[in-house]
């Protein structure tokens, strides 16, 4: 990093995504504000001796529609989908990674577990057929990195690259990582956000096992996850990827881009609580949503909206609605506030690049997709959640929370290009 390099401003021009409503940001965009679930049973193994049966999946993809179907094979479903969501973005900000300059342009694409399906099928060779059957690519194909070293491979991308891992803040930290990077002068183009495919056998075992996920509404998949609402017991996994195109100001409007938003603020905090619960007095959250409030150069009463992270669990919701009043204090109850959890399902490290897409498209359309599902209010949560129905506003101010597993807090502040 140049020591002596003015501050840049950070935009965002392209978004891809991969969720169970299907490939692209226009399908993603229309599903969420109609407020349509795009959870189900799940097919993809037999779920009938797991207490949750219900997910989100990416049923439809089709790796070899964005890369060498060999290349394919050899690299897990989470990799698969961040190369889907790279291209995608690309596409979407009608950038040609030729016409970047290579040592500029890097990737961070995180996963809070990378490759389990990988991970769960050569597991099972060794034990069933031995050691000399498991593949030769099961340590390059598992490993949290691996996808954004893939996508940088895929688009020639020779800039900062790494993969980062904070559970259900992957996503979000390595989008807030990025513009980091962008804003000190690493780099001009980054392409960012998070990845993953935990839909299995394994990943449904040990969730359940923790008691983490919904078991109420298995007859009733597309109301099993219920953000806020005083029935909710538990999160709906879903699988895909989220990512998005950030680049200077300066670079954007060179080639005349179309721009979303701009990037204004990233704050990382730990609650240094528990490894699993949130803290319940929301202090280290509180901070982060503080933060960036403040490094954006605004006041609490400018946001306009909040995606939460909204898991739909019992803790989670309580505890960050308490720590969204904190920080904003009486301006809490004029803030629109919704988890699209309740539609997506809870893409684990992936959530916070679908998340940070949903704010910049809040922002460009100034409309905010509903919480779903939400029927029965809970006195611990009395926040303005946008229910069902999806609401046009003014929306100049976004804000994403992400929480990972060990405490980790990450919160990205999104504004109208001013």
């Amino acid at each position: 990093m140049s020591g002596d390099i003015d501050k840049r401003r950070v935009v965002i021009t392209g978004i891809g995504t991969v969720t169970s409503y299907g490939d692209g940001v226009d399908t993603f965009w229309e599903n969420l504000l109609a407020g349509k679930s795009g959870i189900s049973r799940v097919e993809s193994f037999d779920v009938t001796d797991y207490p949750s049966q219900v997910g989100a999946e990416c049923l439809h993809f089709d790796a070899g529609k964005y890369m060498d179907p060999k290349e394919a094979r050899r690299n897990d479903r989470y990799t698969q989908f961040a190369v889907a969501g790279a291209r995608m973005a690309l596409d979407d900000a009608n950038l040609d990674p030729e016409k970047i300059e290579s040592d500029r342009f890097g990737v961070l694409i995180g996963s809070g577990i990378g490759g389990m399906i990988t991970i769960q099928t050569q597991s099972r060779r060794l034990y069933e057929m031995g050691p000399r059957k498991v593949s030769p690519f099961m340590i390059p194909s598992l490993i949290a990195n691996i996808a954004s070293g893939v996508v940088a491979i895929e688009v020639g991308a020779r800039g900062p690259n790494f993969g980062i891992v904070s559970a259900c803040a992957s996503g979000t930290h390595s989008i807030g990582e990025a513009f980091q990077m962008i804003r000190d002068g690493e780099a001009d183009v980054m392409l960012a956000g998070g990845s993953e495919a935990a839909i299995t056998e394994l990943g449904y075992a040990g969730f359940c096992s923790m008691k983490a996920m919904s078991t109420s509404y298995n007859d009733a998949p597309e109301t099993a996850s219920r953000p806020f609402d005083k029935g909710r017991d538990g999160f709906i996994m879903g699988e895909g990827t989220g990512v998005l195109v950030m680049e200077t100001l300066e670079h954007a409007q060179a080639r005349g881009a179309t721009i979303y938003c701009e990037v204004g603020g990233y704050s990382a905090t730990c609650d240094a609580y528990h490894i699993t619960s949130p803290d319940p007095e929301g202090k280290a959250l509180g901070a982060a949503m503080t933060n960036v409030v403040k490094e954006a150069g605004i006041t609490a009463d400018d946001v306009s909206y909040i995606n939460a992270h909204g898991t739909s669990t019992p803790y989670n919701d309580k505890f960050e609605t308490g720590a969204i009043k904190k920080a904003f204090g009486e301006a809490a109850h004029k803030l629109a506030v919704s988890s699209t959890k309740g539609m997506t399902g809870h893409l684990l490290g992936a959530a916070g690049g679908i998340e940070s897409a949903v704010c910049a498209l809040a922002i460009r359309d100034n409309k905010i997709p509903p919480t779903i599902n939400y029927k029965d209010p809970d006195p611990d949560c009395d926040l303005d959640y946008v229910p069902n129905t999806m609401r046009e506003t003014e929306v100049n101010v976004a804000m994403c929370n992400n929480l990972g597993f060990g405490g980790h807090n990450a919160t990205l502040l999104f504004k109208k290009l001013g």
